[in-house]
């Protein structure tokens, strides 16, 4: 995979490579449209303040779009937009990888045991 000054691996790691937004994607996937305390329970350990930081880089990159409804108090939701709907090859894939790999750390403990 031969990268340049516009590596396109870069460029994907960069729009979605930190921990948090991976599983607000995930979260988004498996659930649909959510709110966001919704995501905040989805998703331990993260604090209100890095989820608003890493919706609002989600958004700004054109991966999720924010609905806000006109009530009080204001109703907020967050849907993939068809660009994030297009992540999703590479998050399945990271799925079966993960379940590959952690079937074969399971398989290492127990041969150890």
């Amino acid at each position: 995979m031969p990268c340049d000054k516009s590596c396109p691996i870069e460029h994907t790691v960069n729009l979605i490579g930190h921990k948090w937004k991976v599983l607000i994607l995930r979260n988004l996937f498996n659930n649909g449209t959510q709110r966001f305390n919704d995501l905040s329970k989805g998703i331990n350990k993260i604090s209100q303040k890095m989820l608003t930081q890493q919706l609002r880089q989600l958004e700004e990159d054109g991966i999720i779009s924010r609905k806000v409804y006109p009530e009080v108090p204001p109703k907020v939701e967050y849907s993939l937009t068809e660009l994030g709907q297009s992540l999703k090859p590479i998050l399945d894939e990271m799925n079966t990888w993960g379940i590959q790999h952690l079937k074969q750390s399971n398989s290492k403990q127990q041969s150890n045991e």
